[in-house]
């Protein structure tokens, strides 16, 4: 655990961040997730299986998945998956490459990443590669809404007002991801995700939800 759960709800307090608490809202909002991890693991079930093979025949020593630690509700620790877009040593690649940071704050992203390979390139432009995060939902480790997981990394050079992004469960998709993704720099998306905590609702959920699939078949802000 990256920050303990009192230092969260410190925060919290300070900032007057106040998530939504209520048990009719976060069962309904479990149950969402669970039926549609579920269905969404089932329909897609060829996605997964022709993805998998294109990275393989692209990179047979690599892996199909790609495993990384986040740092979730609470500043909980879980291992979060997706399909592997980038070559088997990109984690040590990294530091070489952090002068490139094409974005602000605690975040590193670059257009033209060298890591990435060509099935990684697509995947990530169409967001398949984050498909794998279904098994981080059914496992309630994610949600299907809610602010971007971040690294360990990036949590150890949050401030007090910037660690309110953790009093939530980590979601797939959120005002992040529909208002511009990868165009959109760190301090605009802290302030996108306590937007969302502020106003949790089931009703807001399933409109970025439908927000995302509309996003995504656009191909926007994703690299």
């Amino acid at each position: 655990m990256v920050e303990t759960k009192a230092s969260v709800q410190s925060s919290q307090r300070e900032k007057n961040i106040k998530p939504n608490t209520k048990i009719g809202y976060l069962l309904a909002k479990r149950g969402i997730d669970i039926i549609g991890s579920m269905i969404g693991l089932v329909t897609l079930s060829l996605v997964f299986f022709i993805v998998g093979l294109l990275i393989k025949i692209e990179d047979p020593k690599g892996s199909i998945f790609f495993s990384q630690k986040r740092i979730g509700k609470d500043g909980k620790e879980f291992n979060m998956y997706k399909f592997r877009s980038m070559v088997s040593n990109a984690e040590e690649k990294l530091a070489e490459l952090l002068h490139h940071n094409e974005t602000t704050g605690a975040m590193f992203k670059m257009r033209n990443d060298p890591r990435v390979t060509k099935v990684g390139s697509f995947i990530r432009k169409t967001s398949i590669d984050e498909l794998p995060q279904l098994v981080n939902v059914l496992k309630g480790e994610m949600s299907l809404v809610g602010p971007r997981p971040p690294l360990p990394r990036e949590v150890s050079e949050y401030n007090a007002y910037q660690m309110n992004r953790l009093l939530v469960t980590p979601g797939c998709t959120g005002l992040w991801q529909i208002s511009g993704r990868s165009n959109i720099g760190f301090e605009e998306m802290v302030e996108l995700d306590l937007k969302y905590i502020n106003c949790q609702k089931i009703s807001y959920d399933i409109k970025i939800i439908a927000k995302t699939v509309k996003v995504v078949l656009f191909d926007k802000g994703a690299y």
